[in-house]
């Protein structure tokens, strides 16, 4: 038996047992709407798609070419229409994600107005974007299996076949899919983090993302300043996220842990060491040092060091931060994700200054030879020039092999007069194959971009008021928006519909019968998208 006819019976038991109080309740009507809400709370939600990730994971350790993808969304009417859309043009929502970025958080989501990537914005919004996306996905769901129902009911009444129907409707494949959700630096001390990762897993979080910055002075991870802190406070809220997740039961629940030692050159503080090679003797080592060979070498408030033997004086700047020794980046990288991985974390998100496979690959190569499942989250950042960066590492290939590029100038390479030559197109082969590539070469599990519709709506809109404001009026909307709509079967054509009001229309039938006022008769304009 479909569960959908065990909800129907076990309804109309529950039905005959009120002995006629319950008159006005159709079971089947009571099952579709248990059906069209088939996650109650954000938990259910959490733990369904944290097993998800657990199972995307172990399939992708199988076979590097299982990669994930996500694209960053910053409404809940966004993310319904990417997952829409995913599944009406790949067949399934199997693999993608959504992503949920802190920059996007910062510019588009709070109350003091657009602000920078630098954790200023309100905590709660994270956990509100969160139940906004869950709230349109799971309406994207009723939605569509509210049409099944109309479906079923016309089959039934015009001899169609119902059975067919009814396990489209028993197989239905749901809208809610994973969010990686980006807490920042933790937004304070571990108990703060602790406090919002309860809040972002109890909104649907199945998948939290913290990075290694300190709190209160964090940086995107593609300007400049970035401080970094010892692992010891930076494991601490690791155990943060985790205690949140088992408290909620989100067993499953994913951390990834990102680090921005690449691009990082300070530290707030010198962390303790207790034995020699301990974690924060090796994070110490690190540090830009002179040595010290008597008082004379010291200044008023200097600090010391001893290290390997000897009194070494830490760089210090004029506000307090320490300094990194040069070209040490990498190899904090490795010690940062070793460190993650071996201490909790499941995921990692390497912050790079481009996009290049053979980058990525060395550091995940070189943390692999300690933990050999290690895999990435990785940004396809907007941040970076894409083109640029992609026609100078085919310029800078075709060099090294002897081929001629003479036509060319390297510095110049985005310019418009070279979109159409041998080495525009080879770098565009590049750009499409990159991720099955860094996936397969470097590692990563997951594709994201951080801030795609940041900018897809930016540019939409520049379009259209181009045109709009301009010499084609009305047009500009016609041709190059609803027209497109049509044509390309977008179901938010009809937006009254999108918006709910054909469910509505449904529940209100449910509740009063024929006596119900509905929105979607004849004289309803939508109708005119019936073509």
């Amino acid at each position: 038996m479909s569960q959908y006819q065990q909800d129907i019976d076990n309804f109309a038991t529950l039905k005959a047992a009120q002995k006629g109080t319950w008159e006005g309740i159709n079971p089947e009507y009571a099952a579709r709407m248990k059906i069209q809400n088939r996650f109650k709370t954000g938990l259910d939600i959490a733990r369904y798609t944290a097993s998800i990730m657990r199972k995307d994971m172990a399939e992708y350790d199988a076979d590097s070419s299982q990669y994930t993808q996500s694209l960053g969304c910053w409404h809940g009417f966004v993310g319904q229409q990417k997952m829409l859309s995913v599944k009406k043009h790949q067949g399934t929502t199997n693999k993608s994600y959504l992503y949920l970025s802190g920059w996007m958080v910062a510019a588009l989501r709070s109350e003091f107005g657009p602000l920078p990537d630098q954790s200023m914005h309100e905590k709660t919004s994270v956990s509100a974007l969160i139940e906004e996306l869950y709230t349109f996905l799971r309406q994207a769901d009723a939605r569509e299996l509210g049409d099944l129902f109309h479906k079923l009911d016309d089959a039934k009444a015009n001899g169609g076949d119902v059975a067919a129907i009814q396990a489209e409707i028993d197989n239905y494949e749901t809208h809610v899919v994973p969010i990686i959700a980006d807490i920042d630096a933790g937004f304070g001390n571990e108990e703060a983090t602790y406090l919002l990762a309860k809040q972002m897993i109890e909104a649907g979080a199945c998948c939290i993302q913290i990075e290694n910055q300190v709190s209160d002075a964090k940086q995107c991870g593609h300007q400049d300043g970035k401080v970094t802190v010892p692992h010891e406070d930076f494991l601490a809220k690791i155990n943060a996220v985790r205690y949140a997740f088992l408290e909620l039961g989100v067993d499953e629940g994913v951390i990834v842990a990102r680090t921005d030692s690449l691009g990082a050159g300070l530290t707030q503080k010198i962390p303790v060491s207790t034995s020699e090679g301990d974690l924060a003797s090796q994070y110490n080592a690190f540090l830009k040092t002179t040595t010290v060979s008597s008082a004379a070498d010291l200044s008023e408030g200097d600090l010391i060091l001893k290290q390997g033997g000897e009194l070494v004086k830490p760089e210090r700047l004029p506000n307090g931060l320490f300094r990194f020794k040069d070209n040490t980046g990498f190899d904090r990288v490795v010690l940062d994700c070793v460190t993650s991985l071996q201490h909790g974390a499941d995921l990692l998100w390497i912050e790079t200054e481009k996009p290049h496979v053979g980058q990525i690959a060395e550091m995940v190569n070189a943390i692999r030879e300690q933990v050999p499942n290690a895999k990435l989250v990785y940004n396809n950042s907007p941040s970076f020039n894409w083109t640029l960066n992609f026609r100078q590492q085919v310029f800078d290939a075709w060099t090294e092999e002897g081929k001629d590029v003479s036509g060319y100038d390297r510095a110049k390479l985005m310019s418009a007069d070279y979109d159409d030559s041998e080495l525009a197109a080879a770098a565009d082969e590049k750009i499409k194959s990159f991720q099955a590539d860094a996936a397969r070469e470097a590692g990563i599990f997951h594709h994201l971009i951080t801030l795609p519709t940041y900018h897809t709506a930016a540019l939409s809109t520049d379009n259209l008021a181009k045109g709009y404001f301009g010499e084609e009026g009305m047009l500009a909307y016609v041709r190059g928006v609803q027209r497109q709509e049509i044509r390309q079967g977008l179901a938010c054509v009809k937006h009254q519909a999108m918006a709910g009001s054909d469910l509505g229309d449904t529940h209100k039938e449910y509740f009063s019968g024929d006596g119900a006022l509905k929105a979607s008769g004849e004289d309803n304009t939508m109708n005119q998208f019936d073509v």
